[in-house]
């Protein structure tokens, strides 16, 4: 067995082979075929490990030929051949170290970058109206990082502050790499800045909350709907007063976790029951998730994409033009402010999978 072979991880991506020729039967099943929706998810599944596995495989063939050249390169009955074998065994090895590098590397994302389809949730937090403009620029920010990075942005769900910006919105986020890059935006946004609503010039903070959920796929929960209490009401604007005289308003409530979703905003309450169901089992989803992490984290630090989200995670200073990020090391001074709001986000994201790959890598 080569340096590089951590029997830890070997077994891991032993599992990640079997789940792969587990989906090439799935894919070859003629039941399969005839559901597009299932082919599709099952496509972008064996997309992201094909390469995986190709790397590790390649990594096992030249794990196989350095055996056999160091049991040659040992063998004195014929020095000539040992010699070769031995000359040839540093250009072996350096192949299967940069193999076992780029699969090591690529294991600990493959979960994150099977995940298409995240649903995004901002709300204004401390700060009144200034609270809500804040949350609003948010928004702004991640629709042009959306259309920058090619993905498909819905906002599902809107209630507008009363001087502009949002009190809450939901939105859906669809396209390649959607959850590894925006999986790190969960947390309180805080805001320094002299707000439109003050009259002094007198610096202000204000901060919104974002939460962000990977969307579960169909197959992979499912809620009985005994479970669920539910209730159709009129709709309701800022203030409490009335703006639908048709009951379309959905709020659902989870009873075993407590877990409440409200939804009213098209005027069908089919749709807007329709999106209700989509976000809570997403909210459903993640809490169990949460629990499995804190489990299996109780004895290490907690990977920066697990924070909790109520944790204040990033400071936007608008007199310095800079935004820090408080997860990333002093290494990283800021980040330029301007060009964050305008969704030039790829340098910070960077930095955030990175440091977030080298926790993830010690761990193992």
């Amino acid at each position: 067995m080569t340096a590089d072979a951590n029997p830890n991880l070997i077994a891991k991506l032993d599992e990640m082979v079997a789940q792969f020729d587990a989906l090439d039967k799935q894919l070859a099943d003629p039941t399969v075929a005839c559901d597009p929706a299932q082919l599709r998810t099952l496509g972008q599944r064996r997309a992201v490990l094909v390469n995986l596995v190709q790397h590790y495989r390649r990594w096992q063939q030249l794990r196989h030929q350095i055996y056999e050249h160091e049991q040659i390169s040992a063998d004195t009955s014929d020095p000539e051949l040992a010699a070769l074998a031995a000359a040839e065994l540093p250009e072996l090895r350096q192949q299967a170290h940069g193999l076992m590098e780029q699969v090591t590397t690529g294991l600990v994302t493959a979960d994150d970058r099977a995940i298409g389809a995240i649903i995004l949730e901002i709300r204004a937090g401390t700060g009144g109206a200034e609270a809500a403009i804040w949350a609003g620029d948010l928004l702004e920010m991640y629709q042009r990082y959306a259309t920058r990075c090619g993905w498909k942005l819905e906002v599902i769900d809107f209630s507008p502050g009363e001087q502009g910006g949002l009190r809450n919105a939901v939105a859906t986020l669809r396209g390649p790499g959607v959850w590894q890059q925006m999986g790190y935006e969960g947390g309180v946004h805080c805001v320094k800045r002299v707000p439109a609503t003050e009259s002094q010039g007198r610096i202000h903070t204000s901060t919104a909350t974002v939460a962000v959920l990977p969307e579960p796929e169909k197959l992979e929960i499912e809620i009985p709907e005994s479970e669920v209490e539910q209730h159709i009401t009129t709709a309701q604007g800022p203030g409490g007063q009335n703006v639908n005289k048709v009951a379309t308003a959905v709020h659902l409530i989870h009873r075993p976790t407590g877990i409440e979703v409200r939804m009213q905003e098209t005027k069908s309450q089919r749709q807007n029951l329709d999106r209700a169901w989509q976000l809570l089992l997403a909210r459903v989803h993640d809490h169990h998730q949460r629990q499995k992490n804190a489990e299996r984290d109780q004895n290490r630090n907690q990977m920066i994409g697990n924070a909790d989200r109520s944790q204040r995670i990033r400071t936007y200073r608008f007199k310095d033009n800079l935004v820090v990020d408080h997860r990333l090391g002093s290494t990283y001074g800021g980040f330029g402010l301007q060009g964050l709001l305008e969704g030039n986000l790829d340098a910070l994201v960077d930095a955030m999978m990175a440091q977030d790959r080298a926790d993830r890598l010690a761990s193992l």
